[in-house]
C-alpha cells in the first residue's frame, strides 16, 4: 500500500513552519522561516511588515518540500494553523489592504473602525491564509475570540444587530465560518506552484494556534493541563461547557468541534524573555557555546543545572510586557548578591516561568473545582530537561513532554486525518499520531522548597513593589 502524507502548517508569532507527517505522526520533513521584526509605526501599532506571513510560508513550504523524500502525489491534505487574536484587512480580491495587525496591536482589542475604503473584508490570519491558499472567503469558527461578533455557544456569527453594530464589522465584511475538521477548499494551481505542493489537495480547518497545539499535545483528559511555552505562555484544560463570567480563566474554542478549552491567565513575552537574556549576553556566550559544541540554550542549561533550586535567593518577575490593567509594571530581578552569575539569572527566569504558571493554574483549578494530576509541556522550551524538572518540582506532579514538541503542526495534521476519514475520531487519531516522550517526576525536597518560596515570598512580590513602580512610571515613560 502506498504511503500517504499530511502537511501541517504552524504560522506562529516568530516563524512560519511547514511540517510533513506520515499517517502515524512521524515527521518526514520540515521547513521553517523566521518572521521579520514587527513594524512599530507608532505607540500601540504592532504590524507584521509587508506580506510577511504569506512570504515566510512560501519559504518554509519550499524548504519542507526540498527535503521531502516521498512522492509529492502521495500528499493527501493540508491542515492550516495560524496565530490568534490578529486582524487582517483585505481588499475585494483577497489581497491585503494594509499589513496584518499583530495580537500585540492595541487596535485588535477594540471594535473595528472602517477608515480605508479599500477594505472589503475583516478577518483573521487563518482567514487570510485560507483565501490565499484556496481562493475561498471562508475561515474556521474556532479562531474568532475577542473583538468579533461571534456567538461562542453556537460557533456562528451573532444574530444580534446590536452586537454587529457595537463591534463595527458589517455581516457582508465577514467570512463564511466552518467547523474544525471541515474542508475549506482546495489548493489552487498558482499557489501549488509557489509552495511546491500538490495542486488540488484539500485545506482543512483547524482552530486558533493554542487550541491546535493542545490537540497535537494530546490534551484530552480533564485532570491534565497543558502549558504552552511560546511568546505568550498559557495553560489549558479541556472541557465540555462554555462558562461565562469566570475570573481565573477564560473559555476558548477547542480544535475539536463543539468542545472548549479553559485557558488560564498567562505570561506575555514569556519565552521571549529567555531569548532577550541570551541576546543580552552577546557574542561572547555564542563563542563559548560553539567551542563547547552546544547551542546557547544547551550551554546555559548545562551551567544552570548546577545552580541549586531557588537560585540562591534570586527571583525574577516576568512583567517584561506590562498587563493592560497595570501598565506601570516592569520586569524585575530581586535578591542579588555576590554569588550570583549568569547561570543564576538564567535559572531564575526559568523558575519564574514555572512559579508564575503554577499560581495561574492553581487559580484556574480552584475556580473549576478540579485537582490536577498530570502536566504536559509543549513548545521549544520543553527540549530543556532543566526546565521540565523545574516544572515538575514547582507543580509537584509528573510532567511530560512529547516527541514532537512543536505540537501545533501535528494538531493540524490530526485535523486532516479525521477530516479525510483516515481515523474515525480525534481520540483515535491522537492515540495513533502522538507519541509521549519523557516524564519527569518531582523531587520531594525541591517541591517543598519551591512551595515555601512561592507561598511566603513570590506570590506577594508585586504587592510590595507596585507602589514603587507607579511612582517610577511618572518619571520613566
Amino acid at each position: 500500500m502506498t504511503k500517504k502524507y499530511i502537511i501541517g502548517i504552524d504560522g506562529g508569532s516568530q516563524s512560519s513552519k511547514v511540517v510533513i507527517f506520515d499517517l502515524e505522526g512521524t515527521i518526514v520533513s520540515e521547513g521553517k522561516c523566521e518572521l521579520q521584526p514587527m513594524h512599530l509605526a507608532e505607540n500601540g501599532v504592532v504590524e507584521h511588515p509587508d506580506d510577511d506571513l504569506w512570504d515566510s510560508l512560501v519559504v518554509a513550504s519550499r524548504a519542507a518540500m526540498d527535503y521531502f523524500p516521498g512522492n509529492k502525489a502521495d500528499i493527501i491534505g493540508l491542515g492550516l494553523c495560524t496565530i490568534r487574536f490578529c486582524r487582517a484587512l483585505l481588499k475585494r480580491d483577497g489581497s491585503l489592504a494594509s499589513p496584518v495587525m499583530s495580537w500585540m496591536d492595541a487596535r485588535v482589542s477594540k471594535p473595528y473602525v472602517h477608515e480605508n475604503e479599500d477594505v472589503a473584508y475583516v478577518t483573521t490570519t487563518s482567514g487570510y491564509m485560507t483565501q490565499r491558499l484556496t481562493g475561498e472567503f471562508v475561515d474556521t469558527a474556532a479562531n474568532y475570540q475577542g473583538q468579533w461578533p461571534i456567538d461562542t455557544d453556537t460557533w456562528a456569527w451573532s444574530e444580534d444587530d446590536a452586537v454587529i453594530e457595537q463591534l463595527g464589522i458589517p455581516r457582508e465584511m465577514l467570512f463564511e465560518l466552518k467547523m474544525p475538521g471541515d474542508i475549506l477548499g482546495a489548493v489552487t494551481g498558482d499557489v501549488a506552484a509557489k509552495l511546491g505542493i500538490p495542486e488540488g489537495i484539500p485545506v482543512v480547518a483547524t482552530a486558533n494556534d493554542k487550541a491546535v497545539e493542545a490537540l497535537g499535545a494530546g490534551l484530552l483528559a480533564e485532570n491534565t493541563a497543558l502549558i504552552s511555552l511560546g511568546t505568550y505562555i498559557a495553560a489549558m484544560i479541556p472541557g465540555h461547557d462554555n462558562p461565562k463570567g469566570t475570573t481565573a480563566f477564560w473559555t476558548n474554542f477547542a480544535s475539536t468541534p463543539r468542545q472548549y478549552l479553559y485557558e488560564s491567565n498567562g505570561i506575555r513575552r514569556g519565552m521571549w524573555t529567555v531569548s532577550w537574556f541570551k541576546e543580552l549576553l552577546g557574542d561572547d556566550i555564542m563563542l563559548k557555546a560553539h567551542q563547547d559544541g552546544h547551542s546557547v540554550e544547551e550551554f546555559l542549561n548545562r551551567e544552570a543545572q548546577h545552580i541549586p533550586a531557588g537560585s540562591e535567593g534570586l527571583m525574577t518577575v516576568l512583567d517584561w510586557l506590562a498587563p493592560a490593567e497595570a501598565p506601570y509594571r516592569k520586569g524585575m530581578m530581586i535578591g542579588f548578591d555576590a554569588r550570583h552569575t549568569r547561570a543564576h539569572i538564567y535559572r531564575s527566569i526559568l523558575e519564574a516561568i514555572a512559579m508564575t504558571m503554577k499560581n495561574r493554574v492553581d487559580e484556574m483549578c480552584t475556580e473549576l473545582g478540579i485537582t490536577l494530576e498530570n502536566l504536559i509541556i509543549s513548545g521549544g522550551g520543553s527540549n530543556s530537561a532543566l526546565l521540565m524538572q523545574i516544572f515538575a518540582d514547582v507543580f509537584g506532579i509528573p510532567t511530560t513532554r512529547n516527541e514532537v514538541n512543536g505540537s501545533a503542526s501535528l494538531g493540524a495534521a490530526i485535523c486532516v486525518a479525521v477530516a479525510l476519514d483516515i481515523y474515525p475520531d480525534y481520540e483515535t487519531a491522537a492515540k495513533k499520531m502522538i507519541r509521549t516522550g519523557n516524564t519527569f517526576e518531582p523531587d520531594k525536597s525541591n517541591v517543598a522548597l519551591y512551595s515555601r518560596i512561592n507561598q511566603e515570598v513570590y506570590k506577594g512580590i508585586t504587592d510590595s513593589t507596585d507602589n514603587l513602580l507607579k511612582k517610577a512610571a511618572l518619571i520613566f515613560q
